[in-house]
């Protein structure tokens, strides 16, 4: 759709549902991810978050049920936007949205705000864990290990055709060998509520109190803390956004693992898991980097089910970017950089 046959297809679908905001201005803004166009409800202080795929390859039902469930679990936290509502997919918005609470504020600025932005996971990773019975829909692997393995290697499928050097693909094989031996240790971390996608461009700093707001979830699912300190820190995550780029040193980590430490009641639990699930999580993010190459692309898919990275989705400059940044992760330079980060953090007893 154009902007202008956006705009309206979700004032008619507001309209249509009784939904807040449904006479409110509509105002796109810019395209600044692959997953959602966002639209503002003036004066209303409701965002739409209108999905163009789901990252989850689901149904675009169960996409945007899931996607509820991530705001709705993470609500308690107090560092997560509100959920004021749920479009369902119809024919005027074949994916659905969510209403969600406008956070007004400014974009993380590294590493100055890396204190403030230790604070938002540190509550979602506090927050009460449900029954497994009560933990539908979001992810609840038996093993989050074996399942992020598993992911892992089906990305990697795309290794092959992603233009890496010698040294850079051994360098990959080497770090998936060494997450496959920890797969095998019998003991494991607590389990806790996690965003899977807590790069520091998903945080705005709250206007007023400074407080930091998560304000991207849709991949939530029960898994293991570290992924998503991990997720905040790494080269791969904070040089991924251009509001809040930055290229943070060793000490800089350091502290910001100590932030989240600080804030948790069973820190003794992670040690020995911090390096390792660094090194899942770069490993989730290199081979994901490959598989968005081989598949940007590609024309984009008919239908509205499901997991599409066409760049077609997105806006040209949007594409460039992440092209660029995909360049960059998958580069000699930058898996280097990476990898000999883990192995200073593994020698200073992280």
């Amino acid at each position: 759709m154009s902007t202008e046959d956006l705009a309206e297809a979700l004032r008619r679908a507001l309209r249509d549902a009784g939904a807040p905001g449904a006479d409110a201005p509509v105002e796109m803004l810019p395209d600044a991810g692959l997953a959602h166009s966002h639209l503002r409800l003036s004066g209303s202080g409701l965002l739409a978050r209108l999905p163009k795929q789901s990252q989850m390859d689901l149904s675009a039902k169960d996409n945007i049920a899931y996607e509820a469930a991530c705001f709705e679990r993470a609500a308690a936290s107090g560092h997560t936007p509100h959920l004021h509502g749920v479009l369902s997919p119809s024919a005027l918005l074949p994916r659905g949205a969510l209403l969600v609470e406008e956070i007004v504020g400014r974009p993380a600025r590294l590493p100055g705000d890396l204190p403030s932005v230790a604070t938002a996971p540190a509550a979602i990773h506090a927050l009460p864990v449900p029954s497994p019975a009560e933990r539908a829909p979001l992810l609840d692997p038996s093993d989050p290990l074996t399942l992020l393995r598993e992911e892992i290697g089906r990305q990697a499928e795309h290794l092959d055709g992603a233009g890496l050097s010698t040294g850079t693909r051994k360098a990959v094989e080497r770090t998936r060998a060494a997450f496959a031996e920890c797969c095998e240790r019998t003991d494991r971390p607590p389990r806790r509520l996690i965003t899977f996608d807590a790069h520091p461009g998903n945080f705005v700093i709250r206007a007023g109190d400074g407080v930091a707001i998560l304000v991207d979830l849709e991949k939530a699912r029960y898994s293991y803390p570290p992924l998503d300190l991990a997720h905040a820190t790494l080269y791969t995550s904070t040089t991924w956004d251009l509001a809040s780029s930055a290229v943070l040193e060793i000490d800089d980590v350091l502290a910001f693992y100590r932030d989240w430490l600080a804030n948790t009641a069973d820190d003794a639990a992670w040690r020995g898991w911090l390096v390792p699930l660094r090194a899942a999580m770069w490993l989730w993010s290199v081979t994901w980097c490959a598989k968005w190459r081989a598949q940007s692309g590609l024309a984009s898919r008919a239908g509205v089910d499901g997991e599409d990275w066409s760049g077609e989705r997105s806006d040209p400059e949007l594409i460039a970017h992440v092209r660029d940044r995909v360049d960059d992760f998958l580069s000699p330079s930058g898996v280097e950089r990476v990898t000999d980060e883990l192995d200073r953090l593994t020698d200073l007893g992280l």
